[in-house]
C-alpha cells in the first residue's frame, strides 16, 4: 500500500531524512522533485556539526553533498547503468554560520549526454559542480563530483 500512496520522491526524502549519518550531522532534504531532478538539502549550524572554531565541520559540508547526483543519475538513467560516486573535491570558500544549503539540478538534456556518452559501454566521468550556500547567498564550500558511469552489458542467455 505504501508503495501505491506515495511518490518514490517522498520516500525517498523521507529515507534520507531518517539516514543515521544525516539525522546526527542535521543535515535535512527539504525538496526532491518527482522526476528527480532537482534536490534541496539543508543543515543547521547546531553542537552536532561545528567544529573547534564554532563554524559549520567541513566533513558535515561534504556529507550534505555526497550521494545526491549519484541518486539523481541512477533514477534517471534505470538499471541498464552503473553509477557509483568516483571522486570529489571540497574547497571551503567561507566559514559556514547558521543554515546553510544547497541545491542539486540535473536537466533533461544533461541526462541525455550522459545516456548517449555512455551508449558505447565504456566507462565515462561525468563531473558536476554543487555550491553549499549560506543564508546571505554567498558560497560556503565548492564541490566537484566526478561520478563514474557505465552502460551494463547485455548477457544473452539460453
Amino acid at each position: 500500500m505504501f508503495k501505491t500512496l506515495f511518490p518514490k520522491s517522498l520516500k525517498l526524502k523521507l529515507l534520507l531524512n531518517t539516514y543515521l549519518p544525516f539525522l546526527g550531522a542535521g543535515i535535512q532534504i527539504t525538496h526532491v522533485s518527482d522526476d528527480f531532478l532537482e534536490i534541496d538539502v539543508k543543515m543547521p549550524l547546531n553542537k552536532r556539526n561545528k567544529n573547534y572554531v564554532g563554524t559549520h565541520f567541513g566533513g558535515s559540508l561534504y556529507a550534505m553533498t555526497d550521494p545526491f547526483l549519484m541518486l539523481m543519475l541512477m533514477e534517471n538513467l534505470g538499471k541498464d547503468y552503473i553509477i557509483w560516486d568516483k571522486a570529489a573535491h571540497i574547497d571551503f570558500i567561507s566559514p559556514g554560520r547558521g543554515t546553510v544549503y544547497a541545491q542539486f539540478r540535473l536537466s533533461p538534456k544533461e541526462i541525455g549526454q550522459v545516456k548517449v556518452a555512455a551508449e558505447s559501454g565504456k566507462a565515462i566521468c561525468p563531473e558536476y559542480t554543487v555550491e553549499v550556500l549560506g543564508e546571505d547567498g554567498k558560497v560556503v564550500a565548492k564541490v566537484i563530483k566526478t561520478l563514474y558511469v557505465k552502460k551494463k552489458q547485455r548477457t544473452i542467455t539460453q
